[in-house]
């Protein structure tokens, strides 16, 4: 698929209560799903971004050169330490790529996270790469927690 009509199919939406689909706004609505897709082209590889919130829960898929959904993770804080446990839902263990974007993630935003990566095997670069730009967006819609502050 082409990265003109993957990008013209993945336009950003935002899907009401009822279902009915309309442009994304500033405004969040309550109880809405915001789907937010982008793509980044470096000088070989396409990325494709789609950012799907829910409420307390936020699904990303990286797609690199094609729309394959590649392996799935989920990750969250567990008790009593709120460390961060990724598991993988899709795919097998010995490619991790997107596993430790995924942690990460919960750490930033302090929510659930599931995400969809089909960056090649060993792309250590090309990975910190989508990572960057899959934070930088993430920041631009505001799903970042503020950073605690520690007084002395």
């Amino acid at each position: 698929m082409a990265s003109e009509e993957l990008e013209e199919n993945l336009s950003e939406l935002q899907i009401g209560e009822n279902g009915e689909k309309k442009p994304v706004e500033n405004d969040v609505s309550e109880g809405a799903v915001k789907v937010s897709c982008f793509t980044e082209d470096l000088q070989d590889v396409t990325l494709h971004f789609q950012i799907v919130n829910f409420s307390k829960q936020i699904y990303a898929w990286i797609g690199c050169n094609s729309a394959k959904l590649g392996h799935l993770y989920a990750a969250a804080t567990t008790r009593p330490n709120n460390n961060v446990s990724v598991t993988s839902l899709l795919g097998g263990t010995s490619d991790n790529t997107g596993s430790s974007i995924a942690r990460r993630i919960v750490l930033k935003t302090g929510l659930n996270v599931v995400i969809a990566c089909n960056i090649p095997k060993d792309s250590r670069m090309l990975e910190a790469t989508a990572e960057r730009k899959l934070v930088e967006r993430l920041a631009s819609l505001g799903y970042f927690r503020p950073k605690e502050k520690h007084s002395n």
